[in-house]
């Protein structure tokens, strides 16, 4: 084998081993979300709680909210934020496997791990993470993991004043586990086969995009 060789050999595993040692992952709990649409009427208390929670910059969201308007005049408001895929997109690209899913499928970035080269950036369909200008890492939503270990509920759906947002684990009893086992739900861009884990009611097709 001569060095171009070796190259494109080494270049291939960088790219493939982080996504199998996550094919590998036993996953325990398996943590989701389902959002509500009817329930949003756009008052930004989750959005907020995260920037206060997560001390998200300004400017910058780990979750935000899109104001959509239908054809015949009605507003409809939809939060977005990281789909913590069963197949992240965001995962191959990253060079030092700083991006990586723990235990429970929550997708996370090791900051001690990311040079803050973008390519997850680039590679998530849902514009959902940023670099954040003051760590010069990838950041994202991360379902407020840190208040998991904790038994508590991420802070978007603990501030939430309507309920749009359910948590829970898909593995165990749950309301999140009886929703998605009984009700109609959608996910957004499953063109990408990246199995999105936030899963919506009554989603408008305008969302998806």
């Amino acid at each position: 084998m001569d060095r171009r060789d070796l190259i494109k050999l080494s270049a291939i595993l960088v790219l493939t081993l982080p996504l199998a040692s996550v094919k590998a992952e036993k996953m325990s709990k398996r943590y989701s979300m389902v959002i509500d649409v009817t329930k949003c009427y756009g008052c930004m208390a989750c959005v907020a709680a995260c920037a206060g929670e997560n001390n998200v910059p300004i400017g910058y969201f780990r979750t935000w909210v899109e104001r959509i308007v239908k054809p015949e005049g009605n507003v409809i408001f939809v939060p977005k934020q990281c789909n913590h895929c069963e197949n992240p997109p965001c995962l191959p690209p990253c060079p030092t496997g700083a991006t990586y899913r723990d235990e429970n499928g929550v997708v996370l970035v090791d900051d001690e791990k990311c040079i803050g080269c973008g390519a997850c950036v680039q590679a998530c369909p849902y514009g959902a993470r940023f670099m954040n200008p003051i760590k010069g890492t990838a950041d994202k939503c991360t379902f407020c993991d840190h208040r998991l270990k904790k038994n508590l509920l991420p802070a978007c759906v603990e501030a939430c004043p309507t309920g749009a947002r359910i948590f829970g684990s898909l593995t165990e009893k749950s309301e999140l586990k009886n929703i998605i086992d009984t009700r109609p739900t959608q996910t957004l861009k499953n063109y990408t086969n990246a199995n999105p884990q936030i899963y919506y009611i009554n989603l408008p097709k305008e969302a998806d995009r």
